[in-house]
């Protein structure tokens, strides 16, 4: 690989970073890179993957303190994100390289769509669950004083999640949106409160699913670039440290605007 693609992909992994510890969706800067380097697909996901786990080392390190107040609320959710993000890594695996190269454009444009209507899709989703909320609350004629249970334990965020990390094992690219979605919808609370326990969900994912290429890389030979993947790395764990302040600082509109831009580089290039 040539020096300027690995610098390349290094500033690309340190943007990516940054923008994963603050909204998601860093991948759709980094995947697109590998895929205009002519890597196929599924290497390419395999690729992106594993170095921008290291992107959610940084970002946890950095949201502790606010993953410690619930910590012991967040077991079940925990187990659930990692079995079904290892199922989506395995249906990776075993997708044919053919029909990859129809479905990895189809997830880019479906990625795509999240970042563009995040906020209209998570209003939508917000304002279904706050009316729900209100018929339950209507339909109560008596409240106890029963301490109410952590909304991170409610079987429906749980089951939810369990598909999501099945797309996030299988693509990895926007599944930090689709996650504050969920979280933002089932709790209720602000996408603020909620971002970091999505980055320790985005680790879990990324960790399950990179887990499986490794083995399945020393088992059965599976490729991985291992060069790309270190550039990734170590701009993904330097932006996912040190960056998340900047991205925050940065007009919401041209974090936007770079993401869609490269993405839509990538879609052509696959096209054509």
């Amino acid at each position: 690989m040539e020096p300027v693609s690995l610098i390349v992909l290094l500033v690309m992994g340190t943007l990516a970073g940054a923008i994963n510890a603050a909204v998601g969706s860093g991948s759709l800067l980094t995947l697109p890179v590998l895929l205009a380097l002519g890597i196929p697909p599924g290497t390419a996901v395999r690729t992106n993957t594993i170095g921008i786990l290291f992107s959610t080392f940084g970002s946890v390190y950095g949201y502790r303190r606010e993953i410690a107040v619930e910590k012991g609320n967040l077991g079940p959710l925990m187990a659930v994100t990692a079995v079904c993000a290892t199922g989506g890594a395995l249906l990776l695996l075993i997708s044919p390289p053919g029909a990859l190269d129809v479905i990895v454009p189809l997830l880019i444009v479906f990625a795509l769509g999240m970042v563009v209507f995040q906020k209209r899709i998570t209003a939508a989703l917000r304002s279904h669950q706050e009316r729900r909320a209100a018929r339950r609350a209507a339909g109560r004629d008596v409240v106890d004083g029963t301490p109410a249970q952590s909304p991170y334990r409610s079987p429906g965020l749980i089951g939810t999640m369990g598909a999501a990390s099945v797309y996030g094992g299988y693509f990895t690219a926007a599944q930090g949106i689709l996650y504050l979605g969920v979280l933002g919808t089932f709790t209720g609370r602000s996408m603020r409160s909620v971002n970091s326990i999505k980055n320790l969900l985005s680790l879990i994912v990324n960790l399950a699913a990179a887990t499986v290429y490794l083995i399945a890389h020393v088992v059965l030979g599976v490729e991985i670039v291992w060069l790309a993947t270190a550039a990734i790395a170590v701009g993904a764990l330097l932006g996912g440290y040190f960056g998340a302040h900047l991205a925050k600082r940065m007009p919401e509109w041209l974090l936007r605007g770079i993401i869609v831009a490269v993405a839509l580089f990538a879609l052509v290039r696959q096209i054509l």
